[in-house]
């Protein structure tokens, strides 16, 4: 292809508005348009790499035994009232009317519309097990979207489903996906992690995150150096830090602490270490009649070491803190504790509240916790002595860098990543069995699919990617995502004969090879020229110059290299070859 045939775009300078790297570089390198808030328009360059990106995933999901086919943006709501998600999911879900006032949704996934279409076609268990895919526009109503195409409003996703039989079938089916997953992100050439993770709004027994590793990721991931544990903050399990509980050795005594309302304040105070302290946090859960009235409310104290944080999701699989939580408000704090937050604990309190404590705090001993009273603090806290056991001991706060890996097998060490992949395993509860989505097995009898969910975000490979890769320049796409392999850039070619002839000579025969190439046949001045295929990103530059051509050669860079390499003219082809094989 020529420069001249396609629509090359850029900007010197990136919109005031563009937060991240990816954003301002895919702004700059003209391969989005933004139209409204978190939603774009994909400019011919930026097109051409999700052509790339769609192109493997599907050649990887026809190669594991899945089917495309293609389900429909727009959603009637009586599918996703059928599983209760159409109250359930939030203001992220965009519900419509059409002119009949009926309901309707613009589908951020599909998994209502697949499990319909499964209940209608797979009546039998000699149909199973199937697994279709499809790679669809999607949108969700992000409250804030930022950061160009990672959290935009509208997005393209490849999601993928499969049903089965049994639950050994099932795992069957999501180790296929998984192991897919693995190839289509080796094929991309990005560095990323496979992380166990929390299931969310999709729902169901297991999944595991696929994490683009770059600094700018919303996303903590624990990882073990000595082994293969891998795994999102929010799910990593964090073993106590404190092998025992050790006998009490000091008195309990109230310590003035005037204005020091935190583990930090109150630490450097008493010249203790952060970790002799332990923070309390209140949550309230509510109990509601029919008519969405509150009839009861509970109020809960969960207990972490100074240093550590709560992990939400880990307090939101506590017992009795899983059917939803809410922090307390502070009336609801000063009527149980008879004290504002910041000296909060939990000797004295004024009401009786539900006491959680961390595995960690469960062994401490002679710690400092509130005293329930503006400017104290406790000092020699002991369980058993000072205060009753807690009402239940759970793993409810964030791993931190220098825990021990829950393998065994060293210690956890924390980075940043992306996601944009993920797989469920979702068995029968969350859709099939609330939609009656069954088939007959070998007795005659309905059995609910066995059911998984697979996603990846392919418009959001794009911005993940670049975070991954770039540099002052521009973007350094990976081979296998790059709008073009090979850049032809000919200086004066509108001056000289000869650099147009030889040009077009070489554009030729690398397209005759299969080879995506482009030439720049814009005439611009060599600097221009360079930093416009910089900035896009392509692996691969071919200069051809008269001087050049006069001493025999042209020469080939890498979009990484520091210096251009001269090549012989007739073996200008080999050796762009050579190079994108390697």
């Amino acid at each position: 292809m020529k420069a001249s045939q396609t629509f090359v775009s850029t900007l010197k300078e990136a919109p005031a508005d563009a937060e991240i790297v990816s954003h301002r570089l895919m702004m700059r390198a003209g391969m989005i348009k933004r139209l409204s808030a978190g939603i774009y328009s994909y400019m011919p360059m930026g097109l051409r790499v999700i052509r790339k990106v769609e192109t493997i995933i599907r050649e990887e999901m026809n190669r594991a035994g899945a089917v495309e086919l293609l389900m429909p943006v727009v959603q009637p709501a009586e599918l996703w009232q059928e599983t209760g998600r159409f109250q359930a999911y939030g203001p992220e879900l965009m519900r419509v009317k059409d002119r009949h006032q009926r309901d309707f949704v613009i589908q951020p996934t599909s998994e209502e519309v697949i499990t319909d279409i499964a209940r209608q076609e797979l009546r039998s268990y000699r149909q199973l097990p199937r697994n279709f895919y499809h790679i669809q526009t999607k949108f969700r109503d992000e409250r804030r979207p930022r950061f160009g195409v990672m959290r935009g409003r509208e997005f393209t996703m490849k999601d993928a489903y499969s049903f089965d039989r049994d639950q050994a079938s099932a795992l069957k089916s999501y180790q296929a996906m998984f192991d897919a997953y693995k190839r289509i992100f080796d094929r991309f050439g990005l560095q990323y992690r496979a992380v166990a993770a929390d299931t969310g709004a999709i729902g169901g027994d297991a999944s595991h995150e696929f994490q683009v590793i770059a600094d700018t990721g919303e996303d903590a991931i624990a990882y073990c150096p000595a082994s293969d544990y891998a795994a999102n903050v929010e799910l990593a399990e964090a073993l106590p830090l404190i092998a025992a509980r050790a006998t009490p050795a000091q008195p309990l005594a109230k310590t003035p602490t005037p204005g020091k309302s935190t583990c930090e304040d109150v630490a450097v105070l008493l010249g203790l270490p952060l970790s002799h302290t332990v923070k309390s946090l209140v949550l309230a859960t509510d109990e509601k009649n029919e008519a969405g009235d509150v009839v009861k409310t509970t109020v809960w104290l969960l207990l972490v070491r100074g240093d550590h944080g709560l992990n939400e999701v880990k307090a939101g699989k506590v017992p009795g803190l899983k059917a939803g939580f809410r922090f307390a408000t502070v009336a609801e704090i000063e009527d149980h504790f008879g004290c504002k937050p910041g000296y909060l604990g939990p000797i004295g309190t004024k009401k009786p509240v539900r006491l959680v404590a961390d595995r960690t705090v469960a062994h401490m001993a002679d710690f400092v916790c509130g005293a329930n009273e503006a400017d104290f603090h406790l000092t020699g806290v002991n369980w058993g002595r000072d205060l009753p056991e807690p009402d239940l001991v759970a793993d409810i706060r964030n791993v931190v860098a220098g825990d021990p890996s829950p393998d065994g097998r060293g210690v956890l060490a924390i980075q940043r990543g992306i996601e944009v992949g993920h797989v469920f395993y979702l068995g029968t509860k969350k859709y099939s069995e609330p939609m009656g989505a069954n088939f007959l097995d070998e007795n005659g009898k309905p059995q609910p699919f066995e059911m998984g969910c697979y996603g990846i975000g392919v418009t959001r490979l794009l911005g993940a990617a670049i975070e991954q890769n770039h540099d002052e320049r521009g973007i350094i796409w990976p081979a296998a995502m790059a709008p073009f392999s090979v850049v032809v850039c000919p200086i004066g070619i509108d001056r000289s004969a000869e650099v147009r002839a030889a040009a077009e000579q070489l554009h030729d025969q690398l397209a005759a090879t299969g080879i995506d190439v482009v030439l720049d046949d814009r005439g611009e001045r060599p600097g221009a020229m360079f930093a416009d295929w910089e900035l896009i990103g392509v692996p691969l530059r071919v200069v051809i110059s008269d001087r050049g051509l006069k001493a025999g050669t042209v020469e080939v860079q890498g979009r990484r290299d520091d210096a251009a390499a001269a090549v012989p003219v007739v073996e200008a082809l080999a050796a762009v070859r050579a190079r994108l094989e390697a």
